[in-house]
């Protein structure tokens, strides 16, 4: 190895791999943050007396703000240097979780969830560019972008069961307490281990504060639009309405000024970047699965199962258990192997976990869903492990904060993506199901005259109940009820399915990296 191959290799050193460590565990607490909030919206309300539609903008606010600074990041770490972006990001992200704790209005909770997702949004990004960038040599990395998956995955899939516990044990306001001591602990260590690189407040003369603004309505206003569309009717709704057209023009005018500008904000041309581009791509339709599934199954056995929150729990660990399992695997099989099949195996294990959903019934328990869950768990390790070997593991050192925020962003928003079409399908494919249900159990056909009276003989022998035909027709109304929405929870598995195979389609269009290609001939 000559003296310019060494020079070029990241300083390895034990203070940056334990430095780099603790940036993981405020990565965890923000990627976690999302879900554990999720499970106990209701506790928040009754708590805080707020209705249902102004709860749920504390979800909105965090995921707004969010994903606004995420694009930001590589700018401001350019600017701040790591160390001093990740210190002040966590430290503002502990305070601001303590803020929450104490809220005692609505109000007082949006702005304080606003701040924190805003302020805490950095770590993420950043923590991908320092493993790529400064801290481990190439050689290393594929067992870092393992460790990072395994954060990126496993934080979703425990964090409802996790806030739900937390809020039936204690109260809601453990929420955000839990984060504070871990919060101290990240910012001291990171703080006294990291120095990866040096501030360059040069980078301030020539500020695009047209573009931050551009870039925070477009992304804002494109954020409230998916949460908010499914439950408001999409365009019907006027702010909906105005909020899209806002989306629009901004949009325009942000991506004329990020390619016109010296120094952009952001730099849109990494997309050149055949392998980043489609790995970005590829992180979106992750990020829809990641966030869909996360939801879809815990609100299915809510809903339809009714079971509680540990009982979730225990069926959702499955997945945990299994990308546990197979993350090691996914780590060493991407040093040797070529991505585009291990993404390839992935998504084909993802799209086969929710094609074996399409037989769901009202009647699945945690026997029927230990097949599909040890499935996605073992595709989603392969999925995020070589993405984030294909979208970041070649790009140059100096573009890597700025990809990185990106790469990140493009998750973020196939989250968002993902549950606006999820609850979307799932109103609509209602109202359908309900519908051509309804015509078949019109009254005069002998199988429906036969239930009706053996249901008002049921009805009849419970004690203090008296039996009139309005009650078995309500019983009717309840189960079909109950078929159709189990019937529009399958219609959102098989959309999800289809998604995941159309991903393999793209996977001819990749490049095999030329790190792995010369990785490999070394071998």
């Amino acid at each position: 190895m000559t003296s310019l191959d060494t020079a070029a290799q990241p300083s390895f050193s034990a203070r940056r791999v334990a430095g780099f460590f603790f940036m993981v565990v405020g990565m965890f607490m923000a990627i976690l943050d999302i879900q554990i909030v999720s499970s106990s919206i209701t506790k928040i309300q009754a708590g805080l007396s707020a209705s249902s539609d102004e709860v749920s903008w504390v979800q909105t606010s965090y995921l707004i703000a969010e994903v606004v600074m995420i694009p930001m990041s590589g700018w401001l770490s350019r600017v701040m240097s790591t160390r001093y972006l990740f210190v002040a990001s966590s430290a503002g992200f502990t305070f601001m979780s303590l803020m929450c704790a104490t809220a005692t209005s609505i109000d007082q909770m949006i702005v304080y969830r606003a701040l924190q997702g805003f302020i805490g949004g950095a770590m993420i990004p950043t923590v991908f560019a320092s493993a790529y960038g400064n801290v481990f040599p190439p050689d290393k990395r594929a067992n870092i972008s393992m460790i990072i998956g395994l954060v990126v995955t496993l934080a979703p899939t425990v964090g409802p069961t996790l806030g739900g516990y937390l809020t039936d044990t204690f109260s809601w306001h453990w929420l955000f307490l839990i984060n504070i001591v871990p919060g101290i602990i990240v910012t001291s260590a990171v703080w006294l281990l990291i120095d990866l690189d040096e501030p360059d407040w040069s980078l301030l003369h020539g500020f695009d504060g047209w573009g931050i603004g551009l870039m925070a309505a477009f992304l804002g206003s494109l954020e409230y639009v998916l949460e908010e569309g499914p439950r408001n009717d999409w365009l019907n709704d006027g702010t909906i309405w105005w909020m899209s057209v806002l989306c629009v023009v901004s949009g325009a005018f942000f991506f004329a000024r990020v390619l016109t500008f010296e120094r952009p904000i952001v730099e849109l041309r990494t997309y050149r970047d055949r392998n980043f581009a489609i790995g970005s791509l590829l992180s979106l339709f992750l990020g829809v699965g990641l966030y869909g599934l996360t939801y879809l199954y815990p609100l299915f056995l809510a809903q339809v199962r009714q079971l509680s929150a540990v009982q979730i729990g225990e069926i959702m660990a499955i997945t945990g258990i299994f990308q546990f399992i197979s993350a090691p695997v996914a780590g060493m099989l991407s040093q040797k192997l070529d991505v585009r099949y291990l993404i390839a195996f992935g998504f084909g294990m993802l799209g086969i976990s929710n094609y074996m959903l399409l037989g769901l019934t009202w009647e699945w328990d945690f026997n029927e869903f230990f097949l599909p869950q040890v499935i996605r768990g073992i595709g989603l390790m392969f999925c995020i492990v070589p993405i984030n070997t294909l979208a970041l593991g070649t790009i140059p050192p100096a573009q890597l904060k700025n990809a990185s925020g990106l790469y990140n962003l493009m998750r973020n928003l196939g989250g968002a993506l993902g549950l606006a079409i999820i609850n979307t399908v799932l109103i609509h494919r209602l109202d359908f199901h309900k519908t051509m249900l309804r015509e078949s159990i019109s009254a005069g056909r002998p199988v429906v005259d036969q239930t009706m009276t053996g249901l008002g003989q049921m009805i009849g022998q419970t004690p203090g109940i008296q039996s009139d035909g309005l009650a078995a027709v309500k019983q009717i109304y309840l189960l079909m009820t109950r078929e159709a929405t189990v019937l529009a929870f399958m219609d959102s598995f098989f959309i999800l399915a289809l998604c995941f195979f159309a991903m393999l389609l793209t996977l001819p269009l990749v490049r095999k990296p030329k790190m792995q290609a010369a990785s490999a001939e070394a071998h």
